[in-house]
């Protein structure tokens, strides 16, 4: 298995990363990303079918082609997250975390110890013993994995400082679909109280050591993200298929 991670090199080096999220569950989707240049994939198994079982070949792709693998999950079960670690994901998004408590129970489910409570055993994780000792392969573990939470609702804001101070906490990923919903305005992630509020949570995140994320639908949105601070800005697979199918068909009819 692979132990390091392009992506968060270059996050924590100040740069910029470009990711897809990948709701189907293709391999074939995942090399496509990997050499159109994404700087990484995020396999949303959250909204969509991706499983463990179906998420295993779409890490084996992304590793194929040296990019990192991420995955967003929707339970907040640490055994849910350890067992896409153990199959070689490189970084999990734990959506709807409103409280310093639970970024801590997020961060720690994603190490081992002493730093958290990962359950250690053999397997891919450690080249099924066949590679260098457990003990030397977990520091590197450690550090590979990037932590990711995501500010979605109103409720976090008063928590907003604490959670941002979680020891080993990597982004803070602004989610405006469900911030939207949260304060009122469902479907409106771009209503102007939402997008205040957004820029008042970047505000308080730079300089925090902690990057910021987010979402964006095209080029233009990508760019307006990065000038607003964000450092991690993830784009949706589905969207580009449709909106890159719907111009096509719009050229020619």
């Amino acid at each position: 298995m692979r132990y390091d991670n392009s992506a968060k090199e270059k996050l924590r080096g100040g740069g910029v990363i470009l990711g897809i999220f990948i709701t189907i569950p293709s391999p074939e989707i995942v090399e496509i990303s990997a050499l159109a240049g994404f700087d990484f994939v995020l396999l949303d198994a959250e909204h969509g079918p991706i499983s463990p079982e179906s998420a295993y070949p779409m890490i084996l792709a992304a590793e194929a082609h040296g990019v990192p693998a991420y995955a967003r999950i929707g339970q907040k079960d640490r055994q849910v997250i350890l067992k896409f670690l153990d199959l070689g994901i490189a970084g999990v998004m734990i959506p709807q975390v409103n409280t310093a408590e639970a970024a801590e129970e997020a961060v720690a489910a994603m190490k081992y110890g002493p730093r958290g409570a990962r359950g250690l055993a053999g397997g891919r994780t450690f080249d099924y013993g066949l590679g260098d000792a457990p003990k030397d392969i977990v520091p590197r573990l450690n550090k590979r994995v990037l932590s990711i939470v995501q500010f979605e609702h109103i409720d976090a804001l008063d928590q907003l400082d604490a959670i941002i101070a979680t020891p080993d906490l990597d982004v803070l990923f602004v989610g405006p679909n469900d911030l939207a919903q949260s304060m009122g305005y469902p479907g409106q992630p771009g209503h102007p109280e939402v997008q205040a509020l957004i820029d008042q949570v970047a505000a308080r995140t730079k300089g925090s050591g902690v990057a910021l994320g987010t979402v964006a639908a095209d080029s233009a949105a990508n760019l307006a993200q990065i000038e607003r601070g964000f450092q991690m800005v993830v784009s949706n697979a589905p969207t580009l298929f449709a909106r890159a199918a719907r111009e096509l068909i719009d050229s020619v009819h």
